[in-house]
């Protein structure tokens, strides 16, 4: 049921949006160039990995060095836009038609944080990722990973249609609203680098 209906709402907004991306993905070429797609691997279902699409937000400045630039040195306020208002998400919904992700699900986060996860946490990965969930539409990027990890087992652990149709339309709400796009004093959301232990709900 959550599969079929993930694949007609995905559709028909791949078909409905596309318009408007076109215009974006010009934009995209114009004032950060090629690549337009952002293609990077991620943990998925049980964890295997897929590549996930979503429209470059940052320019590919590097040091002497030839290595990247942090990220907030590389995020344009053209960049900033398309994240605030969630329009870098757009090509995610090939990867929900393809069935790597669902429309609600926990985010898909890095690969290298795969070992850093304790047992409870690794929870997240026993349903498919989600381009919005439960973390994004109670605080997104403004509370601590500790905190989301809690919010991804919550719904594994108690996830419905009903459940992601209410997820759905607080994220329209929470996009409106641009709000929790980063954590405070930050241009980005710093790396996870493993839980700390006295955090509640922080082991399994």
């Amino acid at each position: 049921m959550k599969r079929l209906f993930d694949f007609l709402i995905s559709m028909m907004l791949f078909f409905l949006l596309f318009p408007i991306f076109v215009i974006f993905a010009l934009l995209v070429k114009l004032k950060l160039g090629s690549p337009i797609i952002f293609r990077q691997q991620r943990p998925g279902l049980y964890g295997k990995p897929f590549y996930l699409y979503k429209l470059r937000t940052m320019t590919e400045e590097q040091d002497h060095k030839g290595q990247f630039l942090p990220d907030h040195k590389r995020l344009t306020p053209f960049g900033e836009f398309l994240r605030r208002y969630s329009l870098d998400e757009y090509p995610q919904l090939i990867n929900v038609m393809k069935g790597d992700i669902s429309l609600v699900g926990p985010r898909p986060l890095l690969i290298e944080y795969l070992p850093l996860y304790t047992k409870e946490q690794a929870k997240r990965h026993n349903v498919r990722p989600g381009i919005t969930g439960w973390a994004q539409v109670n605080g997104r990027n403004a509370i601590t990973w500790e905190e989301k990890f809690i919010l991804d087992v919550w719904y594994v652990n108690n996830h419905s249609i009903i459940l992601d149709m209410k997820i759905l339309f607080l994220t329209v709400y929470k996009v409106i609203k641009t709000e929790g796009i980063n954590q405070p004093g930050s241009a980005t959301i710093e790396s996870f680098t493993g839980s700390n232990p006295t955090v509640k709900g922080g082991h399994g």
